[in-house]
Order: structure tokens, then C-alpha cells, then sequence
């Protein structure tokens, strides 16, 4: 469908936090903002309004201002809930320098990043008071630790006493959180990188950068009215895209309780729509024809899904109907999922699209606060990630034969640099002052945008040619069960050191199981010969290996490729 004069949707448009959070209240006063479970057996959902989440931002506000939390490094750590939300949200309209950390690393990385980034103040979950109370005479320079729950440690403040002091300041006339003209421009908050491929590094967003970011995103797609939150909430896809973006534009985010609930409670809260990453994509896809196959009824499925989608070419839509049964699975009302962080199957998305769920699948990084771009809801491209959002500039540096060389941005999303690092905010900056993100794709005719692979995961052989690891895993991962799958160079001390090219499979064991394959590495050597046949010689996979186990991920489910062992024999 690639209709250029496919129009723009409406979105809001706002200039700092404080008005986001403000104009949601004014528009969607009773519409709930951020629902959650007090506990993951409870029956009861808790919803809060626009209005509501309002009052309680402000009076939270207003009492940290006054406890001098203004102008200062706060670190900001915990699972996603309504304090977490509502706490970042606070801090940045009060001026803080927010510092999101994830909650899942070892206590000395945390304290780590406490000092590194000079943190005053600390607001933390109750669920990982044990890793604050090992850190606390490490942290020297925090004044203040502040809990999201009840506090075990001594001296610690309850985040709810902050919250009702601040309401009592603002009846009694406090207009401080208000009079506080907020600087757009200058650095806001401090997103560690997940560092799958090495150390992160601290990276300088401005309220420009993530408003902006937001307000031409949203531009090019149509959110529905109710989703769910399943990322973790440090990393600028969870809390820009899945809270920034949908708050902004009054839709209901349910927080999920973890992931092992959250296949029941797609059932239960039925969002119209998700934000996720391709594993959780992945994962749903594969649970689908697994139902499908353990029920009889994975041919009935295959016929039904050509039969749609030859009505639709006559303009018969009957997806909802014919596929009921599947939908209900997913709640019975998901109609769309917003993807990115990694490549996604094209199969995949088309299934899903057969269905009655359109997949989007974008780009993005960090540095781009994150998004930079993304398909749209009735115009889309096989293979590309979208076209860039608006006021963003792509180009494609040193290009080869194929169009196809590193991927550089320039517009007002891109970060104002790396904290405390100067040479490496250099390094990454071209001389036209475009951001290099080290991923390798190339433009159409049309600007659509197409991703080879990351730089960092880039094969040279020793003939010199160029070997992009995720075209081979893109198909290897199309092989029946294939769970994960991980490709690169190792030296094979059987053939002298010699370079070669190993695809690392972390099997899908009950599968293979059931269709009677015992033999699973030579049932695998047998495929990737079937997949070396049709790609040319210098990209053909030399050595297969099989784990046990599944790839270290971090806390956003993407594979931790420096931390596998690639010794092959």
C-alpha cells in the first residue's frame, strides 16, 4: 500500500511535561490514564483518570520543589507502576535531571551509575530495597532516598507522606510548581544504554528531544484507545513511546504485573493495541500455531488465512469474524502492535495482518529519544522500517554498490550527547552534524528505510567481504524449531584457526519433540545446508551449534551478544 498522499493523522501537540500532563487532564478528565493491579491475583483493576494522575503529579511536584529536589540529579528505579510514572513524570516538570536505572542490575552497577551520573536523591521501588540497603554507604552523595512503597530503610521517605504534604502546600495557596518556567533545551534526563554489544554509555535527552520526538511521531500513526505496558520503563521505548506518547494522547496504558501474567491479562484487559518488541511479537506468533497445532486445526488455519486474503483483494473483509477464535486468545479486540528494537520476521507481520492485527514496524535508538521511524497503519512497505518522522533527516553515509552504508539522523529528537564522555559524542557525530548510529540500511527511491545489520555486529572475512550477521539469522529463525538464533565469526582450532561462520541455535526442544526429531544438531546441519544453497559461498554458515539454554538478554529481551561464548570446538 504505498499511497504517498496517505495523510497525516491528528495528534497533540505540547511543549514540556508539565503542559502534556496538563492538557490530558483538560481534555480527558474522566477517561482513565494508567490502570494497574495492586497485586497480580486481584480481580479488581485499578483506573486512574487524567485528572486524577493529575492532582497527584502536581501535589508530588510541589513538595519535591520544596524538599529542593529542583535543578538536581534524581535516580529513578523500579518496575513499571503508576509511582514510577507519575515520579518521572513529576520530575521533569519540576526541572530535576531524571536518571531511570534498571532495577535488574547488580547492586555495584547501580551504585555505579548513582555516582557516576551524580545523583542527589534517589526514588526507588520497595521491590528492590534489599539492593539500596546493600548500597547505601556507597552512594555518598544522595542526600535523600524516597520510596515508591512502604520503606524498611531507616530515613527513608514514603513517596505517598511527599505526595499529601504537597497537596496541602498547593491548597494552601503553593503555586510553585506552576511558576517554574521549564528550559526546553537544556538536559532533562540521562538514559543509560542496555549495551548488548559492550558498555553502555549515559545518554543527555532534553524535554525537546522526547517531546518532540512524540509530537512528530504521532503524525504518522493512529493509536487506539487502550494498551498495555510490557517494557521495562528505563529504556526510552517504554517510557517515551509507551508513556509519553499514549498519555499524551489520552490512551489508557493498564500496567502489566510482570511477565509471566501477561498472557492472562491481554485476556482480561483486552487492549486495542501494543507496544513491543520483536521477541514478545515473536513469542505470541509462535503460541498461536502451537494452540493451533495442539487443537487439530493448524491446515483449517493455513486455508482460512488464504481465503481472507483472497476476499480482501475483492474488498471482503471478514477477518474479525473468521478468525475469532484466535483473536480471543489475544482478548478479542487487539487490532494493532507497535514494534521496534530489533528485526522482525516479514512472515510474521503478514500472518498477523491475514488475521486482523496489523504489525508496525519501526526504528529506533536511544540517541533519537528513540523513535526515527516507522510504518503506517494502512501504508506500508515489505522489509522497510518505515519512513523517518517528521522534522527528522536521514542519509545513508558512504554508500556502497546496493545504496547501502551507515545510517546517520539529524533533527530535534537526537541527543544533546553522552554524559561525561565528549570524545565519544565527537566520534558519532558527522561533519555535517548527523548522528551516526552505527546500524547499516539503505533508502528506496521513495525514502522508505531498509536495516542491513549493526556495524558493531558487522562480519569482515579475510577476502574483505562483508557479512551482516541478521540477514543469515532472519533466515535461519524461519526454521522449524528455532527459538533464538545467533550468528558469528569463530576461529575453528580444528582447521588451523581458520575463520568461519557459526549460527548459535537455542532450540524449540518440546517442539521438535513432538514431531519426532531426536537428532536435533543433525536435523539443524541439514537446514542451514538447505539455507548456504540458496545465499552465495563467502555467507554460507560453516559450524552449527546448539545451546541448551536461552541467549542472555537484558531487561528489554534483546540478546547480550558480547556475553556469548563463542568458542566452537
Amino acid at each position: 500500500m504505498a499511497d504517498v498522499k496517505y495523510p497525516l493523522y491528528e495528534t497533540t501537540v505540547f511543549e514540556d511535561f508539565r503542559i502534556m500532563v496538563e492538557n490530558a487532564a483538560n481534555r480527558f478528565p474522566d477517561r482513565p490514564a494508567l490502570s494497574y493491579k495492586l497485586s497480580p491475583k486481584d480481580k479488581e483493576t485499578v483506573r486512574v483518570t487524567f485528572a486524577q494522575a493529575r492532582d497527584y503529579i502536581r501535589h508530588m511536584g510541589t513538595e519535591l520543589i520544596h524538599m529542593g529536589l529542583r535543578d538536581r540529579h534524581v535516580a529513578l528505579i523500579g518496575e513499571s507502576s503508576y509511582n514510577w510514572v507519575c515520579s518521572y513524570f513529576s520530575l521533569m516538570a519540576i526541572g530535576s535531571v531524571t536518571v531511570p536505572i534498571d532495577k535488574e542490575l547488580p547492586p555495584d552497577e547501580i551504585a555505579g551509575i548513582i555516582n557516576f551520573a551524580e545523583c542527589e536523591y534517589v526514588v526507588y521501588s520497595a521491590a528492590i530495597e534489599d539492593k539500596i540497603r546493600e548500597i547505601r554507604d556507597r552512594i555518598p552523595g544522595v542526600k535523600t532516598l524516597i520510596c515508591m512503597g512502604e520503606p524498611g530503610i531507616e530515613g527513608a521517605v514514603r513517596l505517598s507522606d511527599i505526595v499529601e504534604r504537597g497537596r496541602e502546600r498547593f491548597s494552601s495557596g503553593d503555586n510553585s510548581y506552576y511558576e517554574y518556567e521549564i528550559d526546553r533545551e537544556r538536559l532533562a534526563t540521562i538514559v543509560f544504554t542496555s549495551g548488548t554489544t559492550g558498555k553502555g554509555k549515559g545518554v543527555m535527552l532534553s524535554q525537546k528531544n522526547i517531546v518532540s520526538n512524540m509530537t512528530q511521531g504521532m503524525y504518522l500513526f493512529a493509536i487506539t484507545n487502550k494498551t498495555m505496558n510490557v517494557l521495562p520503563p528505563h529504556h526510552t521505548f517504554g517510557s517515551t513511546v509507551n508513556f509519553v506518547g499514549h498519555y499524551s494522547q489520552g490512551c489508557e496504558v493498564y500496567i502489566s504485573s510482570g511477565l509471566k501474567y501477561i498472557a492472562d491479562e491481554i485476556k482480561e484487559q483486552q487492549p486495542t493495541h501494543l507496544v513491543l518488541v520483536p521477541l514478545f511479537v515473536e513469542t505470541l506468533y509462535k503460541k498461536m500455531w502451537q494452540a493451533a497445532e495442539k487443537s487439530g486445526r493448524a491446515k483449517l488455519l493455513r486455508r482460512m488465512i488464504k481465503l481472507s486474503n483472497f476476499l480482501r483483494k475483492l474488498g471482503i473483509d471478514l477477518r474479525r469474524k473468521l478468525f475469532r477464535s484466535v483473536l480471543d486468545a489475544f482478548g478479542g479486540k487487539l487490532e494493532l502492535i507497535i514494534c521496534g528494537g530489533a528485526y522482525l520476521d516479514q512472515e510474521i507481520i503478514d500472518t498477523f495482518e491475514s488475521i486482523g492485527i496489523t504489525v508496525l514496524n519501526g526504528y529506533g535508538i536511544t540517541e533519537c529519544s528513540p523513535l526515527i521511524s516507522c510504518n503506517r497503519n494502512k501504508y506500508q512497505k515489505k522489509g522497510s522500517v518505515g519512513v523517518p518522522i517528521l522534522g527528522s533527516e536521514i542519509k545513508i553515509r558512504n554508500p556502497d554498490e546496493n545504496g547501502e552504508g551507515e545510517i546517520c539522523v539529524k533533527g530535534p529528537h537526537v541527543m544533546l550527547g553522552y554524559y561525561k564522555n565528549p570524545e565519544a559524542t565527537a566520534a558519532v557525530f558527522d561533519e555535517e552534524g548527523f548522528f551516526r548510529t552505527g546500524d547499516y540500511g539503505r533508502l528506496d527511491e521513495d525514502g522508505w528505510l531498509y536495516i542491513t545489520g549493526r556495524l558493531k555486529n558487522l562480519i569482515v572475512l579475510s577476502n574483505g567481504k562483508n557479512v551482516y550477521p541478521e540477514e543469515i539469522e532472519a533466515e535461519i529463525s524461519k526454521v522449524f524449531g528455532v527459538n533464538e538464533c545467533v550468528v558469528y565469526a569463530g576461529e575453528s582450532s580444528s582447521q588451523g584457526g581458520k575463520e568461519v561462520i557459526v549460527a548459535e541455535i537455542f532450540p524449540d526442544f518440546e517442539a521438535l519433540e513432538a514431531k519426532g526429531i531426536s537428532d536435533v544438531q543433525g536435523y539443524f546441519e541439514e537446514e542451514i545446508k538447505k539455507i548456504n544453497s540458496r545465499m552465495v559461498s563467502y555467507k554460507a554458515v560453516k559450524k552449527v551449534k546448539i545451546r541448551d539454554v536461552e541467549f542472555p538478554k537484558n531487561t528489554s529481551r534483546k540478546i547480550i551478544r558480547f556475553a556469548i561464548d563463542k568458542s566452537i570446538d
